[in-house]
């Protein structure tokens, strides 16, 4: 039997669609599914998952709480060996400067960085219910994406295709609607685009097709903006205001200082930091993809605005990526193109080296854990989607049975952070270089006149004098046209919102030469930061599968290097003649720092295997009555079951070495005979 099963549904491929199975697979998801989708079943995956504790939800006995997961023993090893692997692949081999800053935020800080302001979703309500919430984008997309399987099921049964359990279910009648191609191609755009639309244009999408609370049939409220931010206070008094951190990188540029001097004030550098971040969703869902808590993994690398070359960009611009760039984007599609890392940075469709570096770095590190590498892409940014101050921006997604869901952002963010921390609080977050040549240029400056502006304005000359300082070059000119114009009057706001009046004889704007031996810069930032909890759910998704010849035998199989655990050292049967050298061999292989889980329950020998096969563990050592005699022992490998015997130094030596990956398990089997032995349920 061949099934799919996604969000929203399941189906027999053989019984419910006789004809080819490439195009279902083209027509039904508009994206290519890959082979390895073909037999997968998530709620088989989560029964294993649920079964052998990866993670559950919190406070469950309770009643759970939405957005919020434990992670069980094997799923706090597979985070950990993940973070480990990123650590290795990032902090070591970048020689990166790591730092672990606190989750509790200051409000100030996050209004310096725009988040009090702009860290927002939109959501509806429905009109008649206030306990039903939905963020919006999400709803259209369900709704749009239900309506277009309902046109599929329709087409399917004017050819003469039996329509699926889906639709033959009762209540299910608007799955079976006939879309007319315009109709159809709307809803396609809107759910390409939807992610990027503002309140007015959800709100519109929302009338126009006539989208109600899934729940009641409802009409909905118009669309409203939701922080996104966990508010708390610190103290006491409760007077000072502060929301747990919604990223990692605020701390890193704070200390921007710091890490410069720690670096002996040498350019370029990196700083990194891993640790849990929080995000009051307005609806989480599909398990660990959108959660209230997470662990995050960002880099920020700060560089030269003048040079964003990358000195080891030669080692990786070779390396092919699926690129999604605004071009294809543009035309209404999501097609990746596969092209050289080197050549996307010499057409500019990737914006410097460094951003490109690290795109091709971030797929390094994907496909060492385990992701499928045609089932990641990089998807470029819209204008429209990205900040106003980024340069560019890319999204590794990766592909699941949730769709493309976005796990790493990669992003030139210029050097917005370190400016509006500077301005806020007076502190140079810049470079300092020396210059071989004095370099001369002229400038835009501003001269306050104290003696006049402080009188006149009195107690607003504050607010008015922060506004004026903030000013650039070309913002001082057109201040200084505004003064001309106006006789020597103009209004500006004060960093208080107000308008006040003010003169020439408030203040001077005029050129002026500069001759300067240190260039002094404050540095862009490449920033890729990484979900930790979508990576782990995706890889798990990827390196499931199910045994030809027992579908209810499921196998996880990681890498040994991000395994939970990496060897299971399994006694023939609990009988007491194994003890001692199970006793043994558990405390060599831990002084080996291996990672193992001893198994010396009841169960059958093929039982136990077959537990640990859905552990992802990689390697079985089997003790029997011929290892109490002979001390020779067998080696399994989780995939193909093959084993070989040797003794204990010899399989402990093996084992060290497929861990360290100094060695396959096919060059292993061409160097030891395979041992057969049938594996008894």
């Amino acid at each position: 039997m061949i099934s799919i099963q996604t969000k929203r549904y399941s189906f027999n491929l053989k019984k419910n669609f006789p004809f080819e199975f490439k195009t279902l697979t083209q027509q039904f998801f508009r994206v290519k599914l890959y082979s390895s989708m073909a037999t997968f079943n998530r709620t088989t995956l989560e029964e294993v998952l649920k079964k052998r504790f990866f993670y559950t939800p919190s406070f469950q006995i309770y009643g759970a709480v939405a957005g919020f997961y434990d992670y069980g023993p094997p799923g706090c090893a597979l985070q950990a060996n993940i973070i480990d692997l990123w650590r290795r692949h990032f902090i070591l081999e970048e020689d990166m400067l790591e730092m672990d800053g606190s989750i509790m935020t200051p409000a100030e800080v996050l209004k310096t960085s725009g988040h009090v302001d702009k860290f927002t979703d939109w959501m509806v309500k429905d009109s008649l219910k206030t306990s039903d919430i939905y963020r919006a984008d999400h709803l259209i997309k369900q709704e749009l994406e239900t309506r277009l399987e309902g046109d599929k099921q329709a087409r399917a049964k004017l050819d003469g295709n039996v329509q699926s359990e889906k639709s033959k279910k009762k209540n299910d009648k608007s799955q079976m609607v006939k879309l007319e191609d315009s109709v159809k191609a709307e809803y396609e755009d809107i759910i390409t685009r939807i992610s990027n639309y503002n309140g007015v244009e959800i709100g519109e999408v929302i009338r126009k097709y006539n989208i109600k609370s899934p729940e009641t049939g409802n009409d909905l409220t118009e669309p409203e903006e939701f922080n996104l931010m966990f508010e708390s206070s610190i103290g006491p008094t409760g007077h000072q205001k502060g929301y747990l951190r919604p990223e990692t990188a605020q701390g890193q540029f704070l200390n921007f200082k710091r890490f410069l001097e720690f670096n002996n004030d040498k350019m370029p550098f990196a700083s990194a930091s891993i640790g849990r971040s929080f995000r009051n969703e307005i609806s989480p869902r599909s398990g660990l993809i959108r959660v209230r808590e997470f662990t995050m993994a960002e880099i920020e690398h700060y560089v030269d605005p003048n040079n964003k070359t990358h000195s080891r960009f030669n080692e990786v611009k070779d390396i092919k990526l699926r690129l999604v760039p605004r071009s294809v984007q543009s035309e209404g599609k999501m097609d990746p193109i596969e092209m050289a890392i080197g050549e996307a940075v010499e057409k500019k469709i990737v914006d410097n080296e460094t951003l490109g570096y690290f795109l091709a770095r971030t797929y390094l590190f994907l496909t060492k854990l385990g992701i499928k590498p045609d089932r990641l892409r990089f998807r470029q940014h819209m204008p429209n989607e990205m900040a106003h101050y980024a340069c560019d921006c890319w999204d590794a997604d990766i592909h699941n049975s949730y769709g493309w869901i976005e796990c790493v952002g990669c992003a030139d963010r210029s050097a917005y952070d370190l400016t509006v921390h500077s301005n806020r609080t007076k502190e140079k977050l810049v470079v300092r270089e020396n210059l071989a040549e004095p370099m001369i240029y002229d400038k835009t400056v501003l001269e306050i006149n104290k003696k006049v502006f402080g009188p006149k304005l009195r107690q607003n000359s504050k607010t008015v004098e922060d506004y004026l300082t903030s000013l650039n070059e070309e913002q001082l000119e057109a201040l200084k046209k505004a003064l001309e114009d106006g006789n020597g009057t103009t209004k500006v706001p004060g960093t208080d919102g107000n308008q006040y009046e003010i003169t020439s004889e408030y203040l001077t704007i005029k050129r002026q030469t500069f001759t300067e031996h240190v260039r002094e810069y404050t540095p862009n930032v490449i920033e890729p930061s990484f979900g930790i909890g979508r990576i782990l759910y995706s890889l798990i998704e990827h390196v499931y599968w199910t045994r030809k010849d027992d579908e209810q035998r499921s196998v996880l199989s990681f890498p040994p290097r991000v395994a939970p655990f990496k060897c299971l050292l399994v006694p023939l049967s609990n009988n007491p003649a194994f003890t001692d050298l199970v006793d043994e061999l558990a405390k060599r292989i831990r002084k080996l720092s291996i990672a193992i889980k001893v198994d010396d329950s009841s169960n059958s020998i093929g039982r136990r295997y077959a537990r640990n096969d859905e552990l992802g563990t990689p390697f079985a050592i089997t003790i029997d009555f011929q290892s109490v005699n002979d001390r020779t022992i067998t080696l399994r490998e989780r995939d193909s079951t093959k084993q070989i015997r040797e003794n204990i130094d010899t399989i402990l030596q093996v084992l060290k070495d497929l861990l360290e990956e100094s060695t396959t398990w096919e060059k292993v089997m061409e160097t030891y005979p395979t041992f057969t032995q049938q594996e008894l349920d």
